[in-house]
């Protein structure tokens, strides 16, 4: 596999909003590939100017894993280019075939460089937002193996967040609704989320420190979806409710 080939592939595929096919089923490569074309994309944004700003984990509730037919955590980059304004219009046109799903984020305020336990964990959070991660593979019919999803930066596209709280006890198990129009399309509990949405701070320590990566201080951490995703389409609006700590929300439109 040419890393840096992959990764050209994928980055213009996203810049282009333009589906391709799978790379894994004209030559097979292995996680360790995956994680790095991933990080070479990643690198090649950065390059074009846009900023890292934090990671998100994925296939952390089993609805997940079961829609999409993996059964390992992964994780991928958030970057300044992916934040859409709370409460305002996304344009769909950015996108290739998006779907939302509700979830947790995480705002750090001391640096993650190492594995955490759980008992630190608390102490490295300033604060917690109910959010929206819009995800969008890169890939034709939303179709991938478990290392195309890796190197396509785990589908990540677009981040909606909330108000930030302090009440980190409260989303343990708290309900969650996603509403298209004001109607419940998915209905769950932040305990979905690795059994306490708290736990993805701890498996993000994990994964980054792994990879040899120091997450600096004020830093987004995306815990994982809820409840499986939703496809977008122009004219919603959409809503993320999590009991207790609030709401997150969007229009959806696409420019001509």
């Amino acid at each position: 596999m040419n890393i840096a080939h992959a990764a050209h592939y994928l980055d213009d595929a996203a810049r282009n909003a333009k589906a391709v096919e799978q790379m894994s089923t004209s030559a097979p490569f292995s996680v360790g590939d995956a994680y790095r074309i991933q990080r070479a994309s990643i690198e090649r944004r950065k390059q074009r100017g846009e900023r890292t700003i934090g990671v998100k984990l994925g296939f952390t509730s089993r609805a997940k894993m079961i829609q999409m037919g993996v059964d390992s955590l992964i994780w991928g980059w958030l970057t300044d280019a992916m934040l859409e304004e709370e409460g305002a219009p996304v344009d769909l046109g950015r996108y290739i075939h998006p779907r939302v799903e509700p979830e947790v984020c995480f705002l750090t305020k001391r640096d993650i460089d190492r594995p955490l336990t759980a008992l630190e964990a608390h102490s490295y959070l300033e604060a917690v937002a109910p959010a929206m991660e819009i995800i969008d593979s890169r890939y034709e019919a939303f179709r991938f193996s478990l290392e195309d999803v890796i190197a396509d930066n785990c589908s990540s596209a677009g981040v909606v967040i909330g108000a930030w709280s302090r009440d980190f006890e409260g989303i343990r198990n708290a309900g969650v609704q996603m509403r298209f129009d004001g109607r419940d399309v998915q209905v769950g509990s932040t305990g979905a989320i690795l059994g306490d949405p708290l736990r993805s701070i701890v498996q993000a320590s994990r994964v980054v420190a792994a990879a040899s990566v120091v997450l600096p201080a004020g830093s987004l951490i995306m815990a994982g979806a809820a409840t499986a995703a939703v496809a977008l389409e122009p004219g919603l609006h959409v809503q993320c409710v999590i009991s207790g700590l609030g709401q997150a929300e969007f229009t959806t439109t696409r420019q001509a």
